[in-house]
């Protein structure tokens, strides 16, 4: 195959036909020729020959030239690719070191092998150019919907067809037992599109809670227009969803314009989902009215929210408690992905139990500390203190609200919680001192002697130690592991040391210390990064 002889414009009219057919542009395919003949035309006059290769965009002519570089004479390596300064002047009057040569050589003829090279080199630069335009297309689409054909199963992972590419759906990503036959139409969604060595990987799911939000911004208009919005979506895949929705147009119910006239809208996406039972619930900004809503079908007598830890107990009639669970704890599992807390379901009787359990520690407490009858210290209990820094403390005026209490009873109730309160505190601060804490920390403000004896044993004895700990070492926080909630116990978390404390405390401590400059400190980004 000589290239003198081959028809010029064929070569442009073969880019054009491959462009058209891998939907890629032209000028890819032509420079793709480009390198193909300039690897065929090395194989010709020499590897060590840097040989490039311009195809006219308007003829088709195909001019092979030779590129040498100008360099100093003692730095010339290669005489093929390089050429010294003298040696090119002779070539160039205004030549300089590096500089360029270019001399036009005659096309080669192209053998069987290398015209079978050059076909592979096209080849292989249009197979990328069509991998990058298949994730241009794909990568912005990345969160929707998209329909296809399956076109087998490799593994029990289902690879579909879905127009100008292919896309696979993982036996994990499923729903239930349901299988695929070759040619099956499927409709799934794209949850990743990631770029690899083997070209673009399209991932598909039908168990992404997403895809079920998809569904319904297909099936119901408002959503699509966004009168209505899905706030949070659970799933069970192939068993049991809930989908909190709220609607911006007060004369619009959101679970009605959802659940569709005679439930049309919300059967469809059943359908898709293979008899996924649905249940549709209107979403609430305060925590306690969503989650109420989230039980359903449960009746909840009672919640209490823990916002620090993140935690929240829910209390249900004792003949409720099953439903309140569901079956393998779908229902309270299925809530607690929707509301993102962790929910402690509880009976009535167990609340009652654990209240008066607290209600009796609480008495015996103030019983043996302040020396006083059990009537008086249930009084204490019941008017809602809870421990002795609150009796001792606390305004008079609020002891002498309880009945039966004068002003030398409060008085002494309160003299007596106040020694008991200083000789703990010495003692504590005692103890500080045999584990070794330092009289540095032991003036640093914000510490109680408890605090200081508890920092003690952990080895925590210098102002140096306690500004290398972290903010959650002290006062503990929550770790998700595998999907899962970890407490992470902090030292001084029984004394009720918030994260933001701790922050403040460590920080002031560096600061002592000369480890960090008050001045870099923006007081903007610190009110920032605590809210």
């Amino acid at each position: 195959m000589a290239i003198t002889s081959a028809n010029q414009l064929e070569l442009l009219q073969t880019a054009e036909a491959v462009a058209r057919e891998k939907m890629i542009d032209p000028e890819l395919v032509i420079q793709a020729m480009e390198d193909s003949l300039a690897r065929a035309a090395k194989s010709r006059y020499g590897a060590e020959m840097d040989i490039r290769v311009s195809i006219d965009r308007k003829t088709g002519r195909a001019t092979f030239a030779r590129v040498r570089t100008v360099v100093e004479d003692e730095l010339q390596e290669n005489h093929h690719a390089q050429i010294t300064v003298k040696q090119a002047l002779a070539l160039k009057d205004d030549a300089q070191i590096g500089d360029e040569i270019i001399e036009e050589v005659p096309p080669v003829d192209l053998g069987r092998i290398a015209a079978q090279s050059a076909k592979q080199v096209i080849l292989q630069k249009v197979r990328e150019a069509e991998r990058d335009r298949q994730f241009e297309e794909f990568k912005d689409r990345k969160g929707t919907i998209i329909n296809g054909q399956v076109k087998r199963e490799e593994y029990g992972n289902i690879i579909v067809d879905i127009g100008r590419g292919e896309a696979i759906l993982r036996r994990n990503e499923k729903i239930g037992r349901e299988s695929y036959r070759p040619n099956d139409r499927i409709r799934a969604y794209i949850k990743d599109v990631r770029r690899e060595a083997r070209g673009p990987q399209i991932f598909l799911s039908r168990t992404d809670p997403q895809f079920m939000a998809e569904l319904f911004k297909m099936e119901v208009p408002e959503i699509y227009d966004g009168i209505i919005e899905i706030k949070a979506v659970a799933r069970d895949p192939g068993s049991r969803a809930k989908i909190a929705v709220i609607s911006y147009d007060n004369s619009i119910d959101p679970v009605g314009a959802c659940v569709g006239m005679r439930g049309s809208r919300v059967q469809a996406v059943v359908n898709e989902l293979q008899g996924e039972k649905i249940d549709i619930i209107p979403w609430n900004q305060d925590q306690a009215t969503f989650l109420v809503n989230a039980l359903q079908p449960a009746e909840v007598s009672k919640v209490v929210i823990d916002e620090e830890s993140g935690k929240i107990i829910v209390v249900v009639p004792d003949e409720q408690l099953s439903l309140a669970i569901g079956r393998r704890g779908q229902n309270v599992r299925l809530a607690s992905q929707l509301t993102a807390l962790d929910i402690d379901i509880m009976t009535e009787s167990d609340e009652s139990a654990r209240r008066q359990a607290e209600f009796a520690e609480r008495t015996k407490l103030f019983m043996e500390t302040l020396d006083i009858d059990e009537m008086m210290s249930q009084l204490l209990v019941s008017e809602g203190f809870t421990n002795l820094e609150e009796v001792a403390y606390v305004e008079t005026e609020e002891l002498l609200s309880i009945d039966g209490f004068d002003e030398g009873t409060a008085g002494e109730l309160q003299a007596r919680a106040r020694d008991y309160l200083e000789a703990a505190n010495n003692k504590a601060l005692e103890n500080a001192k045999g584990f070794g804490v330092q009289d540095e920390l032991i003036a640093f403000e914000g510490l109680t002697p408890q605090m200081l004896e508890a920092l003690g044993k952990e080895g925590i004895k210098s102002l140096e130690d306690f500004a290398t700990c972290a903010d959650w070492e002290l006062s503990g926080g929550w770790t998700t592991v595998n999907g899962q909630r970890v407490k992470d116990e902090g030292i001084l978390e029984k004394f009720e040391m918030s994260l933001e404390e701790a922050q403040v405390l460590v920080m002031t401590a560096r600061v002592m210390l000369g480890w960090v400059d008050p001045t870099a400190l923006d007081p903007a980004q610190d009110a920032e990064a605590e809210a």
